[in-house]
Order: C-alpha cells, then sequence, then structure tokens
C-alpha cells in the first residue's frame, strides 16, 4: 500500500501539472483554440486573422471566429532547446502588397546553437525566398528574448530584442549583439543615424526582454529580472538599462554605475521579487473601458495579465491592477483586434495551449 502511494503522488502531479486550463466557462471570455503546442508571438493581421508561432517552428494564420487555420508552415531548420526555438514574428506595414513576414528563431551551424533574423514573402498560401537579415546572435536553453515591432512610417525600422544567453559578459559590450534592443531597416541594412555608426545597437544592458510595443513614438520594453526586478522600460537611443550591474531602479551601490554609465531607469518593477514578465501590448478601445490607455503585460509565473495603466504624457505608469491570475496558466502573449477585443496565448506546453478571447470584464 505504502509503495502505491509514493507512485501516485507523481502521476498526481504530471496530470496537475499537464492540465492548467480551467474548464468552467469565465464569463466574457472564449477559448478560439486549444491543443497549441508553446504558442510564442500572435499578431493581429491587417487581413483579420491572427498570426501565431509556435516554439517548435510553426507559423499559422487562424482565424479567430472559428480558430480554425486557414495556413500552416514549418520551418525546417528551428532547432527548439527549453526556451528556444521560433519566437518573435512581425509582419510587414506593406505586408499586403509585398508578403514581407519576419521571424527570430534559433538553430544550430557546426554545433553551436545561433540565433537569426529572417524575412519570408508570403505567397499563394505558403512561405518562400527566406532571406537572412541578421546572424550571430548567440542562442541558450534560455535567456534568448526576442520580439520584433516593425514601425508603421514612410520609412520602416525593425527593433529586435536579444537576451543576454546567460551570459553576463556580453549585455555591457556594445560590439556583441546579446543582451540588447537592435534597429535595422527591413532589409538587415544597418541604418546610418543608429547610435554607434554601423552597430545595430540601439540601447544595451538588457538580461531577457520579451515584450515590446511603440505607442506614441514610446517604445516600450518589458524584461526579466533575475530573481527580483522584473521591469517595464521606456527604450531610447543609445541608453544603458544597466544588467547585470543594476537590477531595477539605481539605487544603493548601483548608483555610482548608473551616473558613470548613463543608465535608464525603468518606469515600473517588480521590487523584491519576479512575476516572469512576458508580451506587451497597448489598449486604447471603449469595448473594454477599464484598460483604456494601459498597457496590457502577460506574466508566466504569476499567470495573469497585467494592467499597467499610463500617465497622460505616455512616460509613467499611474495604476497596476491584475486580471484572470491563475485561470488558463503561464501567459505568454496577446493581441488587440480593432473591435477591442483581446486574444491572449499560453505557454504550458505538451500540447496544452490554448488560445483565449477576452471582450468584457
Amino acid at each position: 500500500m505504502k509503495k502505491f502511494f509514493l507512485l501516485l503522488i507523481p502521476i498526481l502531479f504530471i496530470a496537475c501539472r499537464n492540465n492548467p486550463v480551467k474548464t468552467t466557462p469565465i464569463a466574457g471570455t472564449r477559448i478560439v483554440r486549444s491543443g497549441l503546442n508553446y504558442p510564442w508571438e500572435i499578431i493581429w493581421g491587417k487581413d483579420d486573422h491572427i498570426w501565431m508561432t509556435e516554439r517548435g517552428g510553426k507559423i499559422s494564420r487562424i482565424d479567430p471566429a472559428t480558430g480554425n487555420s486557414t495556413f500552416s508552415f514549418t520551418i525546417p531548420d528551428v532547432v527548439s532547446n527549453n526556451e528556444g526555438g521560433l519566437l518573435g514574428m512581425a509582419l510587414h506595414p506593406d505586408f499586403a502588397q509585398n508578403g514581407f513576414l519576419y521571424v527570430v528563431y534559433d538553430y544550430r551551424s557546426n554545433g553551436d546553437y545561433k540565433e537569426k533574423l529572417v524575412r519570408y514573402i508570403y505567397s499563394n498560401n505558403t512561405l518562400k525566398d527566406p532571406t537572412i537579415l541578421l546572424d550571430g546572435v548567440i542562442a541558450n536553453s534560455n535567456h534568448d528574448g526576442s520580439r520584433l515591432w516593425i514601425t508603421n512610417e514612410a520609412n520602416p525600422k525593425i527593433f529586435m530584442t536579444t537576451g543576454d544567453a546567460l551570459d553576463q559578459s556580453l549585455p555591457q559590450n556594445k560590439n556583441a549583439l546579446n543582451g540588447k534592443v537592435l534597429r535595422l531597416n527591413p532589409d538587415g541594412t544597418i541604418p546610418a543615424d543608429n547610435p554607434f555608426p554601423n552597430n545595430p545597437v540601439w540601447s544595451y544592458g538588457h538580461r531577457n526582454p520579451e515584450g515590446l510595443v511603440m505607442v506614441n513614438n514610446i517604445l516600450y520594453e518589458s524584461e526579466h529580472g533575475p530573481d527580483i526586478e522584473d521591469e517595464i522600460n521606456i527604450i531610447e537611443e543609445g541608453r544603458n538599462y544597466g544588467w547585470p550591474d543594476v537590477k531595477g531602479p539605481c539605487d544603493g551601490s548601483e548608483e555610482s554605475f548608473c551616473k558613470t554609465h548613463n543608465v535608464k531607469e525603468p518606469i515600473w518593477s517588480s521590487g523584491n521579487s519576479t512575476i516572469a514578465v512576458c508580451g506587451l501590448d497597448y489598449y486604447n478601445n471603449d469595448l473594454i473601458p477599464q484598460w483604456k490607455n494601459s498597457l496590457l503585460m502577460m506574466t508566466l509565473k504569476n499567470s495573469s495579465i497585467r494592467q499597467m495603466k499610463l500617465s497622460n504624457d505616455g512616460l509613467s505608469i499611474v495604476q497596476t491592477q491584475t486580471f484572470f491570475k491563475d485561470q488558463w496558466g503561464r501567459l505568454r502573449d496577446l493581441c488587440i483586434s480593432p473591435s477591442g477585443k483581446v486574444y491572449v496565448c499560453t505557454s504550458n506546453g505538451e500540447n496544452n495551449d490554448v488560445l483565449v478571447e477576452i471582450s468584457k470584464l
């Protein structure tokens, strides 16, 4: 009897781990799609479909009304290694005309685990003509970043976050690609007005940035802290964000480094704990009035949506509130439809992930 009891505990543990999604319906929400496996990026496309990456290498185009895939494509050389694999994705502002789709993913070359930015062309319901725009980023089983954001302007720019790949010597080295926010032209060339000549680095001193959104020309980034001080930062040209010498706001022994190295402090930090911050987007729709003029941030460890109400000038966070805690498990990313519906994807793994629609609180 004692032997049976000991065996039962791990079985129950596995069952609980693999079933984090609650089956009780939640008012104002709908499960759009289930059976996903580590979705990482979701984008609301101008074609009114949700574009999704899954860490194993799959890209899908999903009808938000039915949850059905209208297109899927698997990138052959993606190598998933714990948190590594197919990560960030972005669609060119003129995607309907040029079909340019950008992805960041990890792969192996001569035994080395690396990360690259690749542009595909979406045409005739497939992806073709992969073009490597940036290569040589070090990858690891953790701390790979990577979010993409493309500005919607006459001469768009790509912003790309990279993690420190578990090497703390890289973020403060401006000649290394890791632990950075990078800025590139859509063809992969380096903009002439970048802060460091012939260098894609836009900002440095980052640990593991997994959220990125631009609002009114302000670029916001969410970043994992070690055991304290998750952060939301406003990313500015050429600025140092402190890691690994500074965690969160500059205080105590960190103040000297901050003054000497032009460190930009976060507009929010989690203090003496972490909630594993992730995907970030901006909400300003009447459908859910509570969330107007707010950053919405996904959390993994905290398994919730964190609302960050912005000041009128967007330079500070004036109020925070937590929603849907422990309802669907770890939350990885979100996107927002023009009607104001919010779509959230989980990060529980083992084909147990879901895509959720939120239409009211």
